[in-house]
C-alpha cells in the first residue's frame, strides 16, 4: 500500500467520528432534508427519469426485431386485371402475392447484437446522467450549507457585540469607561450587523441556486450530515465497470462498434421472396385457372454508399475509444485529487478546532478581566474578533470536509445516499 493510502486510512475513522453526530431535525413536508433528498428531487424532474421506460420499450422493440424471421414485415400485394373497358371479351386475372423482406448473410446476429448493445447503453446513460446531476446537487448543497454556517457565526457574533455594548453602556453610565468606549462598542454591533445582512444575503441566494435544481425550496433546518466516507477499491481498474462516466461511454463504444459490424454486413437492401397465386381466365367461355409464382428479388450493391456507411460506423468508434482513453485518465485524475482534498480538510478542521478552542479559552480571559477593569476595551474587542474569525474557519473547514467527501464519493461513481 502507498504512503498516501496509509495515510487515508488512518483518519478514516476520526472523519466518521466528527461528522456522525450532527443530528437531523424534523422537516416540512415536500421540502429536502438532506442531500439524497435533494439528489431524488433534481433527478425526478429530469427528462431523463421521465422517458427511462419509453427507452426501454424501444429497446425491447429492437430486441424482439432481430428475433423475427425476415428483415422487415412482410408486405401483401393484390392487383387485378380485366378488359371490360375495351374488348369485354370477360378476360379477367386476379393476382394475391406476398412479398418476404429476407435477412442478408450475418445481418440477422449482428442486428441482434446492436440491440444488445443499445439496451445496456440505455441503463449506463441513466446511471451517467444520475451522477451528472449529483455533481451539481452537491456542489449547491454545500455551498447552501457553508453560507449558512458563515450565517450562524454572523448571528453569533452579532448577539456578543450586543452583550459587550450593553455592559458598556452600564459601565459608561457609572463612570467607569469614556464616551468613546461607547461608541467604538456600538460601531462593533453596526459592522456586526453589516456581517448578519451580508450572510443572510448569501444564503437566500444559494438557496435560490439550490431550488433552481431541485424544483422547490430547501428546508431552513437541513441536515448538515456528511455523506459516509467511501472504502476506495484496491484496483481502480474495476471502475471501468463500476463508473458511470466510463461504463457509459464503453457502452457507447460498443454501439459504435455493433453498428459499424451490421453496417459491414449490408452490402445491398435486402433480397424479397416473392409468392403469389393468379387466378384468370381468357373469354367469358374459358375457365379460371390457377397459377402459383415463386421468385426472388436481389437488390444491387452500391460499393461507394456502402464504404461510405461503414467508414462513418467505423469513425464513431474510433472517436468513443480514443474519447475512453480520455475519460479513464480524467477519473483517475480526479480520485486522486479528491483523497488529496479530504486528506487536507480533515488537517484543517483539526487545526481550526484547536484555534477555536483557544479563542474561546482566551475570549473567556478576557472577558473576566474586562469586567474586573484589567483590560481596555480595544484589546476585549480586538479578542472578539479572533474568536468570531475561529469559529468562522472552524464552521468553513467543517464544511470544507464534507463537501470533500462528497467530491470523493462523487469521484468513485457513488450517488448521494438517503
Amino acid at each position: 500500500m502507498s504512503f498516501q493510502g496509509v495515510v487515508f486510512k488512518s483518519f478514516l475513522s476520526g472523519v466518521l467520528a466528527l461528522l456522525a453526530g450532527l443530528p437531523a431535525a424534523a422537516q416540512p413536508t415536500g421540502a429536502p432534508a438532506n442531500l439524497g433528498e435533494a439528489y431524488a428531487a433534481a433527478w425526478a424532474r429530469l427528462p431523463e427519469a421521465r422517458s427511462l421506460e419509453l427507452r426501454r420499450d424501444a429497446a425491447a422493440a429492437r430486441r424482439q426485431i432481430a428475433n423475427a424471421w425476415t428483415a422487415e414485415a412482410p408486405a401483401l400485394e393484390l392487383s387485378g386485371k380485366t378488359d371490360q373497358f375495351s374488348r369485354n371479351q370477360g378476360g379477367r386475372e386476379y393476382v394475391a402475392g406476398v412479398s418476404l423482406p429476407l435477412w442478408l448473410p450475418g445481418e440477422r446476429d449482428r442486428f441482434g447484437a446492436l440491440a444488445d448493445a443499445e439496451a445496456q447503453a440505455i441503463d449506463s446513460r441513466l446511471l451517467a446522467a444520475q451522477l451528472r446531476i449529483a455533481a451539481a446537487i452537491r456542489e449547491s448543497w454545500w455551498s447552501w450549507q457553508r453560507a449558512r454556517g458563515l450565517n450562524a457565526v454572523a448571528g453569533e457574533r452579532l448577539g456578543n457585540a450586543r452583550r459587550i455594548a450593553v455592559d458598556v453602556a452600564r459601565r459608561v453610565k457609572a463612570g467607569d469607561l469614556a464616551r468613546a468606549d461607547q461608541h467604538q462598542a456600538e460601531g462593533a454591533v453596526a459592522a456586526a450587523e453589516a456581517a448578519v445582512a451580508e450572510a443572510e444575503g448569501a444564503v437566500a441566494v444559494a438557496a435560490e441556486q439550490l431550488r433552481g435544481l431541485i424544483g422547490v425550496a430547501p428546508a431552513m433546518l437541513a441536515a448538515e450530515r456528511a455523506e459516509r466516507l467511501p472504502a476506495l477499491p484496491v484496483d481502480f481498474n474495476s471502475l471501468d465497470r463500476t463508473h458511470p462516466a466510463v461504463a457509459e461511454l464503453l457502452d457507447r463504444a460498443e454501439v459504435a462498434r455493433r453498428s459499424a459490424e451490421l453496417a459491414a454486413a449490408q452490402k445491398r437492401a435486402n433480397p424479397e421472396l416473392v409468392l403469389a397465386t393468379t387466378r384468370d381466365r381468357g373469354t367469358f367461355a374459358d375457365p379460371y385457372s390457377q397459377t402459383i409464382t415463386a421468385g426472388v428479388r436481389i437488390p444491387l450493391s452500391s460499393e461507394v454508399r456502402h464504404r461510405a456507411k461503414v467508414s462513418a460506423a467505423r469513425a464513431e468508434a474510433a472517436e468513443l475509444d480514443a474519447q475512453l482513453l480520455i475519460e479513464r485518465e480524467r477519473v483517475l485524475a480526479g480520485l486522486s485529487a479528491a483523497r488529496f482534498r479530504v486528506v487536507a480538510a480533515q488537517k484543517q478542521l483539526d487545526a481550526a478546532t484547536t484555534r477555536a478552542r483557544l479563542a474561546r479559552e482566551t475570549r473567556g480571559f478576557f472577558e473576566k478581566s474586562f469586567r474586573l477593569g484589567e483590560s481596555d476595551l480595544p484589546t476585549r474587542l480586538r479578542i472578539e474578533l479572533e474568536a468570531v474569525e475561529a469559529e468562522r474557519q472552524t464552521a468553513l473547514t467543517r464544511i470544507d470536509l464534507a463537501a470533500a467527501i462528497s467530491e470523493l464519493r462523487q469521484a468513485l461513481g457513488l450517488l448521494p445516499e438517503q
